[in-house]
């Protein structure tokens, strides 16, 4: 079974909370799941995979600016600060130092099981 994990965090790049959906799940669905769990921010920095309308609104309602590119199958391109967006290699960093632990890396354990490997992963890493 794939998995996929989906991660909120801060500005320096540690984890705040996370999420994990199977892996053909949209990531709709763990955007969601993230909203109510989102701190107070000025920005939210996302892939395209993020790019919803209700999902913009919603942030918007909770006073929270969106950086996410549009989808390249929209019509009308969305704007958003490049140079804000390429700050979002924090977080690409952050999922790299969690793969060096190599049950993490490898997720060969049921899903309860990986999902407390990152859970205790990320604790150590950028917590203690």
């Amino acid at each position: 079974m794939n998995t996929k994990l989906h991660a909120l965090a801060d500005a320096n790049g540690r984890p705040l909370s996370f999420f994990m959906t199977a892996g053909q799940v949209s990531d709709y669905t763990g955007a969601a799941a993230l909203l109510d769990d989102m701190p107070k921010a000025q920005w939210l920095l996302g892939d395209r995979g993020y790019d919803a309308d209700w999902f913009r609104d919603a942030l918007q309602a909770k006073g929270i600016q969106p950086c996410i590119p549009g989808r390249r199958s929209r019509n009308e391109p969305v704007r958003y600060d490049k140079r804000r967006y390429r700050r979002r290699s924090r977080i690409e960093i952050m999922f790299g130092r969690l793969k060096d632990w190599r049950r993490v890396a490898t997720r060969y354990d049921r899903p309860t099981a990986f999902f407390s490997a990152v859970a205790l992963a990320a604790t150590v890493i950028f917590w203690l």
